[in-house]
C-alpha cells in the first residue's frame, strides 16, 4: 500500500488533474475519533477534499472545508494546508446509519440537507468564505457544486473511503480535475469519458493505484502529461499543551476558581481528539499568572 501523497499534473498544457491517496490520515481520523463507518466516509471524503482544493494555494495559506448539515452527523469540518497537513472532525462521531440498497454507506443521508462552506486564508485581513447548497450530501458532487456556484469554476471532484468490516480503512483518496481557459472540445470530450468509466476511485486505490496512475486512468489518449509536484500527506493538528495552557490562562476567575474547585481539568481537542490534563496545582498557577499579568498592566496604565 501506497504512503499517502497528493501529485499535481498538467495534461495537454489546458487540464489540471490532482490525485491523492489518504488511507493512512483517514484510519489516523477514524482511530483519533472512534468514528462509526459512514462517519470516516464522510470525514475521510472531507479531509481528501480539502486537500485537493489546498493544493492550488501558496505555502503560508490555508483553507477550511464545512459541512452544516441536518442528517444526524451534524457537521463535518477539515483544515488543510498546501503542505499535505490535514486534521478534521465530525458533529456526531458516532452516527451511523444502515447501508443503502446499492449497498453503500449511506453518507449523504449521515450528512442531510444545509451548507457547505470553503473558507480560504490567505494572508488578508479577513479570510474568505464561500458557500453553496448541499446537493446530495455526497461531498464530491457537493464540492463539484460548490467551485461552479460559488467560484465560477467548472471542475470534477471524485473522492472515496472504502471501510473494512473490523471498520478499519482499506483506502481513501480523490481526484479534482479543472479544465483551463482555451481548453478545446475534443480534450473536454475526452476527459468526460475518463470520468464516465473511471469507476471508484477507493477502488482503484485499493488495487495499487498511486495518484500518479489515477492521473493517468483519468488522462488516457491525451498527451503531454506533466508531473508538477508530489506532496506527502499527513493528519496533523496545531494544538499542543502550550496552545491549551494559554486558552485556560485566558478564562476569567472565576472559571478558573470552579476548575480549581473541581480538582483537576481535562480539555480534549475537538480536531484530532487529543486530551489535556491539568491538576489543580496547574490551574491554580494559571490563576496566579493571570492575576500577575492583570497587576502589572492596572500599574503601567496611565493614571
Amino acid at each position: 500500500m501506497h504512503e499517502d501523497h497528493l501529485t499535481k499534473a498538467l495534461v495537454a498544457k489546458n487540464l489540471r488533474i490532482y490525485a491523492a491517496v489518504t488511507t493512512a490520515l483517514t484510519d489516523e481520523a477514524r482511530r483519533r475519533h472512534e468514528l462509526t463507518p459512514t462517519a470516516v466516509a464522510a470525514l475521510g471524503r472531507t479531509m481528501t477534499g480539502a486537500l485537493l482544493l489546498a493544493a492550488n494555494m501558496k505555502n503560508d495559506e490555508a483553507l477550511t472545508v464545512k459541512f452544516a448539515g441536518d442528517g444526524p452527523l451534524k457537521s463535518v469540518t477539515a483544515d488543510a494546508t498546501p503542505k499535505g497537513v490535514v486534521r478534521g472532525y465530525v458533529g456526531n462521531p458516532q452516527a451511523d446509519l444502515p447501508l443503502t440498497a446499492a449497498g453503500k454507506l449511506a453518507v449523504g443521508d449521515a450528512v442531510g440537507k444545509g451548507t457547505v462552506s470553503v473558507t480560504r486564508f490567505t494572508g488578508l485581513k479577513e479570510p474568505i468564505t464561500g458557500s453553496a447548497a448541499i446537493t446530495d450530501g455526497e461531498i464530491a458532487n457537493d464540492l463539484t457544486h460548490y467551485l461552479y456556484i460559488s467560484e465560477q469554476t467548472p471542475s470534477s471532484v471524485g473522492l472515496g473511503v472504502l471501510v473494512e468490516r473490523d471498520r478499519t480503512v482499506a483506502a481513501a483518496g480523490g481526484f479534482f480535475v479543472q479544465p483551463l481557459p482555451g481548453a478545446d472540445d475534443s480534450l473536454l470530450a475526452t476527459v468526460e469519458n475518463n470520468l464516465q468509466h473511471f469507476g471508484n476511485v477507493s477502488a482503484v486505490i485499493n488495487d495499487g493505484a498511486d495518484a500518479a496512475a489515477i492521473i493517468s486512468k483519468l488522462a488516457a489518449g491525451l498527451p503531454d502529461i506533466e508531473i508538477l509536484a508530489t506532496t506527502p500527506l499527513a493528519f496533523r493538528c496545531q494544538c499542543s499543551r502550550v496552545r491549551i495552557e494559554d486558552m485556560l490562562i485566558a478564562l476569567n476567575e472565576d472559571d478558573l476558581r470552579s476548575l480549581i474547585a473541581d480538582g483537576k481539568a481535562e480539555v480534549c481537542c475537538r480536531f484530532c481528539g487529543e486530551k489535556y490534563q491539568f491538576s489543580a496545582d496547574d490551574l491554580q498557577m494559571f490563576l496566579s499568572v493571570k492575576q500577575k499579568a492583570a497587576k502589572i498592566k492596572s500599574q503601567a496604565a496611565p493614571a
